[in-house]
């Protein structure tokens, strides 16, 4: 079984909810022109001046993405 990762993107200031969910879309539109699989993509408010965007992936696919789209930071999901 593959340990799952979430990729992560943080936004700063007062519209970063809104750059958050945003970023989203974009997260979607790459997973799905390159065919690979994800487990969800979301967005949160960490507070009001910060907020992330995620991604939950398959640790094989993690380099795909990671050289792609250049994750803040990134986690075991």
């Amino acid at each position: 079984m593959n340990k799952k990762l979430k990729l992560i993107w943080d936004f700063k200031g007062s519209t970063s909810l809104k750059t958050a969910e945003h970023h989203c879309i974009h997260l979607k539109e790459f997973a799905n022109i390159k065919k690979l699989h994800f487990y969800e993509i979301n967005f949160i408010a960490i507070s009001e001046m910060h907020s992330i965007a995620f991604i939950t992936i398959d640790e094989t696919a993690m380099k795909i993405y990671r050289d792609a789209l250049k994750p803040h930071r990134g986690q075991l999901a």
